[in-house]
């Protein structure tokens, strides 16, 4: 018997069907038949109270008596400490949902990086420490988005001496779109992760998520060669060591695809559904309880989507590092949309960080810039009002409806090729006039990240709707 058995039953998402799954194990550890036991805990759901001083479903019937009580409202009127950097550049009704997500009850604190710009519940740029709960909205429907960025031990002027051999490594390797996979899946052990096999929506999305891995998604999403100068010699986790110099680096930025957006999509509506009398500005806030069975099931399958877009990053490099068979000195790589449990004030608390870069006491990071804007390789200094983050990027400064209302290709064409940028395939929502001045950005939050190198692209792919090629 499983939680989707349970839920057939009648038994909703939450600490009830917890129990029951926890009293169907000791049950069947007392030799108890499955048909018995079965029938014993739709018994519960029916008449809980003829229950509650049973030795093995006494829980169940107690917590389902709570859960039927009259709702309460949730208390909303005070708030957890938190800090914002580069407010002037913040929109305010990103900074409103910043006030609000640290109204929650189970917040513990919060911090809104300079990049930051308005999404569902949590902005954009939002970090969030949570009491023992996770918030689906708070990681964001892309799980585990993320950037990877390979250094090559060779100077960023072959890729102007060899450009065509650098386009066909592009075009041939990479995929692009929400619908876009690749024809024979690629292998990765990431694919034999027993996690696949913990719930029928893992094992449902294995199959896409097969098909999709070592693709990217469609608006900010790329894979870009560029120009890194080292300013700062660069300790890798593996042990070497970059040295200052100026190197051809390959860049990309994607996350779980389909399989991370089913995730998100399905425990939204779950946690949605359990704080249900939250206030309609709230309800993207809803959050798992990491007590209870569904808090559980989000968690592990957020972690798997971890580690699959960890795989998805590693099989784009690959295969477009063997295209291009250069010597490479070694990557980096971070998350930027997922939660960690850590330390606080000598507690564990869950860390969100949606749209925002780990930035602890000498962590390696990549924040990126626009397709004509720099990006920096960044060592996070651990700042504890920020919760050790920093910013994802440069982060919009208009919707995506407002810049194809703006820009113009012709326009944007003769500002790529003044900053030396050839783009193959973007979207017009991907204009460099959309975001925020990166170093403007990175100014802002001097105290959180030191920057070590500055990647600057020079042969830019993204997803292909409406680019350059196309208008």
């Amino acid at each position: 018997m499983n939680g989707n058995e349970l839920q057939r039953m009648g038994y909703q998402s939450g600490k009830s069907l917890g129990l029951a799954l926890k009293a169907f194990k000791a049950a069947r550890a007392n030799d108890i038949p499955h048909s018995t036991i079965r029938e014993a805990l739709g018994n519960v759901l029916n008449a809980p109270d003829s229950y509650v001083d049973d030795p093995l479903y006494g829980d169940v019937a107690h917590e389902l008596l709570q859960e039927r009580l009259p709702s309460q409202a949730y208390a909303l009127s005070t708030s957890a400490p938190y800090q914002v950097w580069g407010a002037a550049q913040i929109d305010p009704n990103a900074l409103d949902q910043m006030k609000r997500a640290v109204q929650l009850p189970v917040a513990v604190r919060g911090a809104l990086m300079p990049d930051a710009h308005q999404g569902y519940g949590l902005p954009i740029g939002g970090v969030l420490a949570t009491e023992n709960s996770v918030i689906p909205y708070a990681v964001g429907v892309d799980i585990a988005c993320r950037m990877r960025m390979t250094i090559f031990d060779i100077s960023p002027i072959l890729l102007d001496q060899k450009r065509e051999k650098f386009r066909r490594a592009l075009e041939q390797n990479t995929r692009f779109g929400a619908g876009n996979e690749w024809k024979d899946r690629p292998e990765h052990p990431v694919m034999d992760d027993p996690a696949w096999q913990e719930s029928e929506l893992l094992r449902r999305h294995k199959g896409i998520a097969w098909r999709q891995l070592g693709s990217s998604g469609s608006g900010n999403h790329f894979v870009e060669f560029g120009a890194l100068a080292v300013q700062e010699a660069i300790a890798l986790p593996s042990g070497t060591t970059i040295p200052p110099g100026e190197y051809l680096a390959l860049l990309s930025h994607s996350g779980s695809r389909r399989f991370g957006m089913e995730i998100a999509n399905h425990y939204t509506a779950v946690a949605m559904r359990q704080r249900a009398t939250l206030p309609k500005e709230f309800i993207q806030l809803a959050w798992l309880d990491l007590n209870e069975y569904e808090g559980n099931g989000y968690w592990s399958a957020m972690n798997l989507a971890g580690r699959y877009a960890s795989a998805n990053h590693a099989v784009i490099h690959e295969r477009v590092g063997d295209a291009v068979g250069l010597p490479i000195l070694g990557t980096i790589e971070n998350h930027h949309n997922f939660a960690w449990k850590a330390q606080l004030d000598g507690k564990e608390v869950i860390v969100h960080r949606k749209g925002a870069t780990p930035a602890g006491a000498g962590v390696l990071g990549v924040i990126p810039g626009s397709m004509s804007a720099p990006g920096f390789v960044v060592r996070g200094r651990g700042n504890p009002d920020s919760l050790a983050s920093a910013s994802h990027g440069a982060g919009r400064r208009m919707s995506r409806t407002e810049a194809k209302k703006r820009f113009d290709w012709d326009t944007i064409k003769r500002k790529l090729k003044a900053d030396g940028v050839e783009v193959m395939s973007a979207g017009l929502d991907e204009s460099p006039g959309a975001y925020k001045d990166i170093r403007q950005v990175m100014a802002d939050q001097a105290d959180l990240v030191d920057i070590l190198a500055e990647f600057k692209p020079r042969l830019v792919k993204m997803d292909g709707s409406n680019s350059p090629s196309e208008d």
